[in-house]
């Protein structure tokens, strides 16, 4: 095969097709309220197919290589065809998360410039009543019904399109353009990530070489665009039923059920999901001998979460955390068993999260902390083992730019002419340890500056989380930074009867006075409930804590 056509992400799926046609792709469950669901299913055959008649539909209408295109359809049939279609193509997909809020999203919008725009009804709405995209979207395509908004429908565009119509896949080069997706925003405004056909291809190596995932495999992925992954590697598909919006409110036995009923090998769920299945799971008694493998991202996973979704496990099944982020995934990787028989009793004595070594391939530096860009890289910036700096890392699977924030890229990349490349700061700070391994200390932007030392966020709040009555604790700076006062937001247990705060306020400075990291701090308050990212239900946002804390305290 031409090296330039195996770039293009979407060749995986016409070579699956080939190697395993009957082999089913993906399982959709029907919405048609029977209990347990029913499920539409799919062959690898079937869904090149179905992509190939797409492709040409889409570019009937002018969806060409290189044109920008918001695609807003829950993850379905029509979703993995689509998505499968727009790499083919080699138009870029424009992918963004609904949870991020109707304001972040018009802003996103506005800067990815796309145009053309592919919907539900429900997103057309949307897109005409708040202006989404208004400036440069010229091409509509409708999945579902169409109404006062113009353009085509996909069902429409398909009429036209024979069932057997093969598409020849763009032969993409490594660097062109694959996707434009945007980061979470835990830590400001949604940026962009321009993602290169290389970058996914090197995802897809990746995560079949960590996680020793082999064709046949059955996934349960609960975060749409991880499902994407699954056919690439040959692994069949099972969409879950339910809220990808609200992760941390999944009706855990859902997921348990898919689990038994297709004997899953690999899921994927974010913190919040593991530990609402997790608990589930114990108090029901359940196991799941058929999971080789549970994959939970997105923040750092509590060890009582990873020993409560184990012990649903066989004992050479893991729950792996890998680390990384939206512009550069995966970097690290470590499992359960390393977790709960090391690295969490140095995690609950403040040293920080071990998120495990560098994965295969990638360069990672730690770096002395700095809010200023950095214009080119030179060997005298990183800092020794066990120092404490910003995580910066080279690799294929690193994303190069942000789309249309030249000053957000200046800031986030790091050029290295010497070596042809760059480094991605990861806005993250950790350290390395004696055996190579690094560990997570928190977000740059989430450090608290006080008038005698610098407080990192994981570190200070795994100490108090051990208090069995904590749920989550967030360590957030009320004043100037150089001058703020380190304050612990808390958190308690669902429950907890309030008539005991005092005690264990009282057992808090107790347990923050036994560490040096946490003797300086003093002021505890109690929070309903911490605003966190939908997405997750795990990232916590700091900002908002903070200013609430500074108005408690005034």
């Amino acid at each position: 095969m031409n090296p330039a056509a195996s770039a293009n992400v979407a060749a995986h799926l016409p070579k699956m097709a080939r190697l395993q046609p009957d082999t089913p792709a993906i399982f959709i469950p029907l919405s048609n309220g029977q209990q347990p669901p029913q499920y539409d299913q799919y062959s690898f055959a079937q869904l090149d197919q179905e992509s190939n008649r797409m492709a040409h539909a889409l570019e009937a209408v002018g969806i060409r290589r290189g044109v920008r295109t918001v695609l807003m359809v829950p993850p379905g049939f029509e979703f993995f065809a689509l998505t499968f279609a727009l790499f083919k193509i080699g138009a870029v997909p424009v992918l963004v998360d609904p949870g991020m809020g109707v304001k972040n999203l018009k802003v996103c919008l506005g800067e990815a410039q796309p145009q053309a725009f592919i919907g539900i009804p429900k997103a057309h709405l949307a897109r005409v009543l708040l202006g989404w995209g208004k400036p440069t979207v010229n091409i509509l395509l409708t999945v579902g019904r169409r109404f006062l908004w113009g353009g085509s429908t996909l069902a429409q565009l398909l009429t036209k399109v024979s069932h057997d119509n093969h598409y020849d896949t763009a032969q993409t080069e490594a660097d062109e353009t694959a996707a434009i997706l945007f980061t979470s925003g835990s830590t400001g405004v949604p940026k962009g990530a321009v993602y290169s056909h290389g970058n996914f291809s090197a995802q897809v190596e990746l995560m079949r070489q960590v996680y020793d995932i082999l064709p046949g495999e059955i996934d349960l992925p609960t975060f749409p665009l991880f499902a994407l992954f699954a056919p690439a590697l040959g692994m069949t598909s099972v969409v879950p039923e339910m809220d990808f919006t609200r992760p941390a409110d999944v009706d855990p036995a859902k997921i348990i059920a898919a689990i038994e009923k297709f004997q899953i090998t690999t899921m994927f769920g974010s913190p919040a999901l593991i530990n609402r299945v997790g608990r589930y799971g114990e108090a029901q008694g359940i196991k799941l001998p058929s999971l080789k493998r549970a994959i939970s991202a997105g923040a750092p996973v509590p060890a009582i979460v990873l020993e409560r979704f184990t012990k649903m496990l066989s004992p050479q099944a893991q729950v792996f955390t890998p680390y990384g982020a939206t512009e550069a995934l995966p970097v690290c990787s470590i499992g359960s068993t390393e977790i709960l028989a090391e690295t969490c009793h140095a995690t609950d004595q403040g040293r920080g999260v071990c998120v495990g070594k560098p994965v295969p391939g990638i360069d990672l530096e730690i770096i002395a902390i700095t809010d200023e860009p950095i214009a080119n890289w030179d060997a005298s910036l990183t800092v020794g083992i066990g120092e404490i700096g910003e995580i910066v890392v080279k690799g294929p699977q690193v994303t190069q730019t942000y789309f249309n924030r030249a000053e957000s890229t200046a800031l986030g990349k790091i050029a290295d002419p010497e070596q042809d490349g760059f480094y991605h700061r990861m806005g993250d700070l950790g350290y390395r340890d004696e055996q190579g391994r690094i560990w997570f200390c928190g977000r740059k932007a989430h450090r608290v500056e006080t008038s005698v030392e610098t407080l990192f966020t994981i570190p200070c709040e795994a100490v108090f989380n051990t208090h069995q009555k904590v749920f989550r604790t967030a360590l957030v700076g009320a004043g100037t930074p150089g001058q703020a006062r380190p304050v612990l937001c808390v958190e308690l247990e669902k429950g907890t009867d309030t008539s005991t705060l005092a005690k264990i306020h009282q057992q808090l400075v107790a347990i923050g006075a036994e560490y040096e990291v946490t003797r300086n701090i003093k002021t505890f308050l109690f929070h309903p409930e911490f605003p966190v990212d939908i997405r997750h239900n795990a990232k916590i946002f700091r900002e908002k804590l903070a200013l609430w804390a500074t108005e408690k305290l005034s």
